[in-house]
């Protein structure tokens, strides 16, 4: 199958054409968050955006715990109630999924506030940290519930909402406060700022649910769907998201404590950079994802095995030449957000090639997880993390952002070369570029 073959299928396939407006709005955010990146990276030092970077590091990594997977299994729950006619209990679902996240927001909430100022402060040497965990804390909750109702925008069909608000809406607090504490020259509230946007969006988040849910969905069932139920279908989910979000958290959380929040400003940009290729990635595996499914069910091994061949090398021709132009032009690209910035170079080219050299692999996580492997790619997943742990901890001390960026490109390619023989060990199918 030619990949102009592939196109014109992808143009006629109204679920892809909504595909593509996805992939739209994912670069409109990526630009947003490059433009806004090079604002508050010229406008606050860099240990102000490095205390911001710490905390969103923090909501990442510990708001997926509390999450409990929960943004990802109501899409499962839709489907299942879809097919069963009783779509009207998707709202008690979503009230049990938010009474549970709240009581998981809470028991955070407790530890942190029950371990010791000091013992935290003194850990990375910085006064400042506890404070940080601690709001982070107290916001985990909100943060929570804004994910959630993104992905109940996606339940009821509205799809459009559900990318402006994961792709744009989700900065605009952040952006519009930035700016506003930087003309009333009050930038070290930035961090407050920024955890303050996750009230805001889940206020406005939740009204259009209710909203939302008042028209298009009748209250008239009794609810049958126990909070049991919810967990154990919601938590296995979790496990694959919290593994991924703490990927990408230890080397933060690791440079935060052995250098200072300067480095982690410099590190960060480059992961923010990063991203650019990782939405070329993400975006083509959505793409193909559901045609791996249909293939792999209905056993068409050869139509399956065109897909990935073509896929991989549609991520492969797109991201090679873009990562080559970002490696050329590295230099110029970091002293863009601050000369200071220039500093984080060499970790900035290993992240870059690590990411090029991982796009050789294609679809692997995908293929896992449309073929019924989610518990292998979790396992993998976890595994993943724990050299990655290993790694930042040994390297970080001695090398800092470099033994960072070592430790994040060693451990993804890691669980994308396992995952890749796991997949030819048990279907005979190369998803590796070839």
């Amino acid at each position: 199958m030619k990949i102009n073959t592939i196109f014109e299928r992808i143009i006629q396939n109204s679920f892809l054409k909504q595909s593509f407006a996805t992939l739209f709005l994912r670069i409109f955010g990526v630009l947003l968050l490059f433009g806004f990146t090079v604002f508050l990276t010229k406008s606050y030092s860099p240990k102000l955006v490095g205390q911001y970077d710490f905390a969103r590091s923090f909501l990442l990594a510990v708001g997926s715990i509390c999450l409990l997977g929960f943004d990802q299994s109501i899409l499962y729950f839709k489907g299942k109630l879809t097919s069963n006619g009783t779509l009207e209990e998707l709202k008690y679902i979503y009230v049990k999924m938010v009474t549970m996240l709240f009581v998981t927001s809470i028991i955070v909430l407790l530890i942190v506030a029950a371990i010791s100022k000091n013992l935290i402060n003194d850990y990375f040497s910085d006064q400042e940290v506890y404070s940080i965990l601690l709001k982070g804390s107290i916001v985990l909750f909100f943060h929570g519930l804004s994910n959630l109702n993104t992905e109940i925008f996606r339940a009821l069909d509205k799809l459009y909402v559900a990318e402006l608000f994961r792709n744009v809406i989700k900065y605009i607090p952040l952006i519009i406060g930035s700016i506003a504490l930087f003309y009333w020259h009050k930038e070290n509230y930035l961090v407050d700022v920024f955890l303050i946007g996750f009230v805001v969006l889940s206020l406005v988040s939740s009204l259009l649910v209710f909203i939302y849910f008042k028209k298009t969905i009748p209250l008239e069932r009794q609810e049958k769907i126990s909070h049991k139920e919810i967990f154990f279908k919601s938590y296995p989910i979790a496990i694959s998201g919290m593994a991924l979000f703490l990927l990408m958290s230890f080397d933060i959380m690791f440079l935060k404590k052995y250098r200072n929040d300067e480095t982690v400003a410099f590190y960060s940009v480059g992961v923010k950079i990063m991203t650019i290729v990782s939405v070329i990635i993400l975006t083509i595996n959505i793409t193909v994802s559901a045609k791996i499914a249909e293939f792999f069910s209905s056993q068409n091994t050869l139509e399956l095995k065109k897909i990935l061949r073509n896929s991989s090398r549609l991520i492969f021709g797109i991201t090679l030449p873009l990562i080559v132009l970002i490696c050329f032009f590295s230099e110029y690209i970091l002293s863009f957000f601050g000369h200071q910035y220039v500093a984080a170079q060499e970790a900035f080219l290993i992240l870059i090639v690590g990411q090029g050299i991982c796009s050789a692999f294609g679809v692997a996580p995908v293929y896992l997880n449309m073929t019924g492997r989610q518990h292998i790619f979790q396992v993998i997943l976890i595994i993943a993390v724990i050299v990655n742990f290993a790694l930042n901890r040994f390297l970080i001390p001695e090398y800092g952002m470099i033994g960072a960026a070592i430790a994040f490109v060693s451990s993804s390619l890691f669980w994308n070369i396992v995952s890749a023989i796991v997949i030819y060990q048990k279907d005979r199918i190369k998803v590796f570029l070839n």
